[in-house]
């Protein structure tokens, strides 16, 4: 029992030291973390604006189907976030897709992610920036559909591919925008305190 006794002693002690360590640093400063998002945003501010341009999609029956496709895109929370809105409209000019997104920094993860609603659907998906645009996935079953994006030079080409396992990918979906100008959304417009 004495043996025991000395060995628990010291082992307690270490248990509570690291506990009271813990205790005493705290939450981590939010000015410190949301710094580490906006900076890890940067890289993406080449999305910012508002974009414009034809988008063509495929059909699982081989019928294309065209619309004029829309994004705009800007930072919110100090620059900590990107939010977008696209909208997709028919020849007629009605609205015939619309979806919105907020694309994130994780420093700690040193990763980006995107939550996506459109559809009725919604999810979180992993996108990745490249040397010229971005690859975003989204996991359907033994499927994956991949979207690529190469944005230079005021323009932005993204594609989708269906890609099955032991198959060549099909592309299904082509947008070619062109930056029409600058937005403040969604930043402008705050309530003011008065």
């Amino acid at each position: 029992m004495f043996i025991h006794r000395n060995t628990s002693l010291p082992l307690l002690a270490a248990i509570l030291a690291a506990a009271s360590t813990g205790l005493a640093q705290g939450p981590p400063d939010p000015k410190v973390l949301i710094a580490a998002q906006r900076e890890g945003m940067a890289p993406l501010a080449f999305m910012n604006g508002v974009w414009r341009g034809p988008a063509t999609t495929t059909l699982p029956s081989g019928e294309v189907h065209n619309i004029t496709q829309t994004e705009r895109i800007g930072p919110f929370l100090d620059g900590s976030i990107k939010v977008i809105e696209g909208r997709g409209y028919e020849p007629d000019g009605r609205v015939g897709f619309n979806a919105f997104a907020v694309i994130s920094y994780d420093p700690a993860k040193k990763g980006y992610t995107m939550r996506s609603y459109a559809q009725g659907r919604s999810g979180d998906f992993v996108l990745t920036p490249t040397s010229d645009g971005f690859v975003w996935e989204i996991p359907a079953g033994p499927m994956t559909i991949r979207y690529t994006a190469v944005v230079k030079d005021g323009k932005w080409r993204e594609v989708g591919d269906r890609i099955m396992p032991g198959q060549p990918p099909v592309r299904f979906f082509e947008m070619n925008l062109v930056k029409v100008g600058d937005t403040d959304w969604p930043g402008a417009g705050a309530i003011s305190p008065r």
